[in-house]
């Protein structure tokens, strides 16, 4: 078996060593500032959540109603002073970005106070500022290698990639929840239509059955 050059040798170790590289970058998450979670709203009920952001601070809110009534909610987003930023009454999705005017507490409001009898499960994703670039640029005297620039594409597509994937989730739950509702009601239906034939069936077989009954006849008989 031939014997691999120097540098062969050096460029086999260089190409395991940004293998590894990319597997780290890859697997090990960065420290971001989203928030994302997925909660049951329960009629005639509201929720807040509060974030604390530095002014200046770009920031994204966008939720969706998974499954409950007709899919919507209101939501309410205040500053630290209570000024309103952000106000929608029954929405069903929506995405709303705003940067921040001012340090402190951010609150934002989910309600269902408006339903009676349905509860709701509510998906929300608030992200605060933007993440860490994988490659720092201070204390830096030369461009990205071309091994970084693709690590830093695949990141992006990554990112992307995990976003599509969420919005596909969501939909795959509000589509099953809507399916089971639908086949709930279509039990239902066919139960009542099951019964309604019954009580037709038995009343017209009754019907019947006293057209061809016998009736007796009572004679009187008048004496002189």
């Amino acid at each position: 078996m031939p014997r691999l050059g120097s540098a062969q040798r050096w460029a086999a170790v260089a190409g395991r060593w940004g293998c590894r590289l990319l597997a780290l970058l890859l697997l090990v998450p960065g420290p971001g500032g989203a928030s994302e979670i997925t909660f049951e709203l329960p009629d005639n009920a509201k929720q807040c959540f509060y974030e604390d952001i530095t002014q200046g601070t770009k920031c994204t809110l966008e939720f969706q109603v998974i499954t409950g009534g007709h899919y919507d909610v209101d939501c309410r987003l205040e500053d630290p002073d209570g000024n309103v930023l952000y106000k929608e009454m029954k929405k069903q999705y929506d995405s709303f970005t705003f940067t921040a005017s001012k340090n402190g507490t951010y609150k934002f409001c989910f309600s269902n106070e408006f339903s009676t009898f349905t509860h709701k499960t509510v998906y929300f994703d608030f992200q605060v500022g933007e993440d860490p670039p994988l490659f720092p640029s201070e204390n830096r005297v030369s461009a990205l290698t071309q091994m970084e620039s693709a690590c830093v594409s695949i990141h992006e597509a990554l990112k992307s990639v995990i976003d599509y994937q969420t919005h596909f989730r969501l939909r795959e739950a509000q589509g099953r929840s809507r399916a089971e509702d639908l086949n709930t009601r279509v039990a239902y239906w066919s139960v009542g239509e099951a019964l309604i034939l019954l009580v037709v069936s038995i009343g017209q077989v009754f019907l019947l059955k006293s057209f061809f009954s016998d009736k007796r006849t009572t004679t009187t008989r008048v004496g002189s």
